[in-house]
C-alpha cells in the first residue's frame, strides 16, 4: 500500500516542471529503500533448498 502512495505521489510531481527538485529526490529515494525491504522481505520467505 505504501509503495502505490509513494508512486503516486512522484507522478504527481514529475507531471509537469517539479517545482521541488528535493522532495521529489527524498519520494524517490523512499520508495527505492521500501523496495529493497520488500525483495529482502520475499528472499527471507523463499526456501533454500526445493522440498
Amino acid at each position: 500500500m505504501e509503495h502505490a502512495e509513494l508512486n503516486g505521489r512522484i507522478d504527481a510531481l514529475s507531471v509537469g516542471a517539479p517545482e521541488d527538485e528535493l522532495t521529489l529526490r527524498r519520494l524517490k529515494k523512499q520508495r527505492l529503500t521500501l523496495r529493497d525491504q520488500i525483495a529482502r522481505l520475499e528472499m527471507a520467505n523463499d526456501p533454500d533448498e526445493p522440498a
